[in-house]
């Protein structure tokens, strides 16, 4: 078991602390089969009403680690373990909250999608790179992300890479509050331990109302994992990998 996601119980919710603060809490395969495992455990647990996610460090999480794409890229590694992660999220029947702080990047603001409560630290920076490293969007926030903050504003972030600071979070719902950096662990495990005290049978219907019909963002989730697998193996992807190792831009102009 790795010891980069860290797990606690208490007062009905259960706290997953992602613990690779000198990695800015890049994932790894094995943080997310965890992250998955705890939510699947957490689920089961009578006694878990409301899932935590939080990072350590002053960073929430840099997505998946660029090393474990190239590996992907170079045919050393797959990518069934974040795919099992990110599949969980949308089938989650308890409310799932998260405390941000710092940047939460790729999967790290994707997931963020999914989370029935939002809260963060004015440090807090939200990025969608996966243009950048050739790759596609995931998570099924192609479709999430545009239902939320409009088409328009949803392409400037998928094709630039632009960053959506803490204050337009706020204001366009991403996040619902903003809370000093000191405070966020302590309010939003707060806001969770309010919301495990409620009715548990009505607080999954409420979440499953809010929610919606689940079965297309499975099925956008599946198209997107296709490209973004396919893209994973392109000369494309190898050249934006290796460009990111290697501290320099990448050169696509010699790509069709």
């Amino acid at each position: 078991m790795t010891t980069d996601v860290l797990v606690t119980k208490a007062d009905g919710v259960q706290t997953i602390t992602l613990n690779r603060p000198q990695k800015k809490n890049a994932l790894t395969p094995e943080m997310n089969g965890a992250i998955a495992d705890a939510l699947a455990s957490g689920e089961a647990d009578r006694a878990v009403r409301v899932h935590l996610i939080a990072g350590s460090g002053g960073s929430y999480c840099a997505g998946n680690d660029i090393g474990d794409f190239a590996n992907q890229n170079a045919g050393k590694a797959d990518g069934a373990a974040v795919s099992r992660m990110i599949q969980t999220l949308p089938i989650l029947e308890k409310p799932l909250i998260a405390a941000v702080d710092g940047v939460a990047v790729g999967v790290g603001a994707t997931m963020l999608l999914h989370c029935d409560l939002v809260y963060a630290s004015p440090n807090a920076v939200f990025t969608f790179p996966f243009l950048n490293l050739a790759l596609v969007p995931e998570a099924a926030s192609s479709l999430l992300l545009p239902a939320m903050l409009g088409r328009h504003r949803a392409a400037a972030l998928f094709y630039f890479g632009e960053k959506l600071l803490a204050d337009e979070a706020l204001k366009t719902g991403f996040v619902n509050e903003v809370v000093p950096a000191a405070e966020l662990l302590a309010h939003a495990t707060g806001k969770a331990k309010a919301l495990a005290a409620k009715p548990p049978g009505a607080t999954k219907l409420v979440k499953k109302l809010l929610k919606g019909e689940v079965q297309p963002v499975l099925n956008r989730m599946l198209e997107e994992g296709g490209h973004f697998r396919a893209q994973l193996q392109t000369d494309e992807a190898r050249e934006a990998f290796t460009a990111f190792l290697e501290k320099r831009a990448p050169d696509f102009r010699r790509f069709a």
